[in-house]
């Protein structure tokens, strides 16, 4: 991918992986897409510890059930009103300003849209938490009394941590604007160790409300309090200004607005999912556990290139360059498919011991372990497309085209619907699992399709060769790994699974380099090679 004029004046001059830690160093696609790797990478370990921890402690029970439904109301209240994608709108919109040297305008214009946005997502949280019983008995009908009430008490923890998001993500794009990612990659990290804490001080006087309580304030410090130093460090003020006339409110609207009113699949299979399988205690816990344990390395590919990638395209985009722009569209998604299949084929080989060493033991029993594991393992099979769809996704939001990604979820998610209801009722818990597979199917072609329709990115730019590579290795990795676990004896207890992981991960990264190298394929020297820079 191109680096464009204003990138080179700001790269610093210290050599090695170290200047990527500082504050106010600016990056590459390449070095912001590692960066957020790594930081999602260990994000991802604490949220691994932040899950262990849940299920040793509450375990897959209605009580935990309640926990995990908390969380959708306050979801749903920043996907109707901001869109949940705060950064991709504004990044769009202030990419304009800094191209046409017009950043005092720029912030000026970004304090107008937080104030105003601000008093309207506090005055829905208000309401929210008067609503939130009513709220539960209609999405969770089958949940009892007990479990109920705890969903709205905790509910109404977490509600205020939407706003800590939101101003978050728009004290963020200021920095993704200027590809600085350093923030942003602690986000995640002091979000999940924000639960944790919560969890191991409070858990033995509060239970559950522990965790919320951890959530918010890991929110507060997290996703606004290291964006607003960020921001800061780069100049901007908050500006105590209200302006419903400004054309930059307007224009965000414009952006926002079909975000809001749309229903994309990748927000709405989360909900679909409870919805069904509150009909079975502890079956929206295990869904979410295998769910969780599964976005902990798609958290590592997707989100984290989708977020590093997102300022680059729009760059591009607004320099009128639409020939680079569709082949770093392409590139991208080629090389983010081809590690997302590599990936996958080592998860759904240790599948087993994977959700043994991170969710098995204390109130997580072994009958649950195996059921999640088993929906661990059918979640993987859609990993590329998930994580391929974060771009698709970005590369309209750098073109402020956001109408088209909105019309086209809405239309996936409502035909998506039924195929959950049938496959609930035919395979059990099981089949949400394989709903959402063919639901992010749905989803991830229609965008690239429309993105070829639109002129932006044509399917036939996709690197078809090196993705055959790689799902050949993909299997050869997996294949490998399932032998040697075949031949050994059953594997007992947590440092057994440890050594099988440890020993199956080196076998699976010799076995992919050799079919990788042999075959032709460019993807591990250009890593390596990267990294030798």
């Amino acid at each position: 991918m191109q680096v464009d004029p204003q990138q080179k004046e700001q790269t610093p001059s210290p050599r090695g992986w170290t200047r990527w830690l500082r504050p106010g160093a600016s990056h590459t696609a390449f070095s912001a897409s590692l960066l957020l790797m790594a930081s999602s990478l260990m994000s991802g370990v604490f949220a691994l510890v932040r899950q262990k921890l849940i299920a040793h402690l509450f375990g897959a029970t209605n009580a935990t059930d309640a926990y995990l439904g908390a969380y959708e109301l306050p979801d749903m209240v920043s996907y109707f009103l901001i869109g949940g994608v705060v950064s991709s709108t504004f990044v769009s919109l202030l990419s304009g300003y800094r191209e046409r040297g017009e950043e005092a305008e720029g912030d000026r214009a970004l304090c107008i849209i937080l104030n105003t946005m601000a008093l309207i997502l506090t005055v829905a949280i208000v309401a929210a938490e008067f609503f939130a019983p009513w709220y539960v008995r209609v999405k969770f009908p089958h949940f009892d009394a007990e479990t109920a009430a705890q969903c709205v008490s905790l509910t109404r923890v977490l509600l205020p941590a939407q706003l800590f998001f939101f101003m978050g993500g728009v004290f963020g794009s200021k920095l993704l604007v200027r590809k600085i990612f350093v923030f942003q990659a602690l986000n995640p990290i002091l979000y999940n160790l924000g639960i944790i804490v919560g969890a191991v001080l409070l858990h033995k006087r509060l239970g559950l409300h522990s965790l919320a309580i951890g959530a918010v304030a890991g929110a507060g410090f997290g996703a606004f309090l290291m964006n607003l130093i960020g921001a800061r460090r780069e100049g901007m003020r908050w500006q105590p200004v209200l302006d419903f006339r400004h054309p930059a409110l307007k224009q965000w609207l414009k952006l926002a607005l079909p975000l809001m009113i749309g229903q994309s699949l990748t927000t709405w299979d989360q909900w679909i999912r409870t919805f069904f399988a509150s009909q079975g205690a502890g079956d929206i816990s295990r869904l979410a556990y295998a769910k969780q344990l599964f976005n902990s390395p798609m958290g590592i590919l997707g989100p984290a290139a989708g977020a590093a990638s997102l300022p680059f395209f729009a760059s591009l985009y607004s320099q009128g360059k639409f020939a680079e722009f569709g082949g770093a569209v392409n590139r991208a998604v080629t090389r983010l498919i081809a590690a997302s299949l590599l990936l996958a084929g080592w998860m759904m080989a240790l599948a087993g011991p994977l959700v043994d060493v991170t969710l098995r033991g204390g109130r997580m029993d072994e009958a649950s372990a195996r059921t999640t594991a088993w929906l661990f393992t059918v979640f993987c099979l859609s990993l590329f497309l998930w994580t391929s769809q974060n771009l698709y996704a970005r590369a309209f939001y750098a073109a402020s085209n956001t109408f088209t990604p909105m019309l086209s979820g809405t239309i996936v998610t409502a035909v998506s619907i039924p195929v959950y209801w049938l496959l609930f009722h035919t395979m059990g818990v099981e089949g949400l699992a394989w709903a959402s597979n063919i639901g992010i199917l749905l989803h991830t072609v229609a965008l690239a399709l429309l993105l070829q329709y639109k002129g932006l990115t044509p399917i036939a730019g996709l690197e078809f060769g090196e993705l055959a590579r790689s799902l050949v290795a993909a299997g050869a990795g997996w294949a490998a790994i399932t032998a040697v676990l075949h031949l050994l004896p059953a594997l007992h207890g947590h440092i057994q699974n440890l050594a099988a992981i440890a020993g199956a991960s080196l076998l699976w990264l010799a076995v992919v380099y050799v079919v990788l190298k042999t075959s032709g394929s460019k993807l591990p020297s250009q890593i390596l090679g990267r990294f030798a820079r």
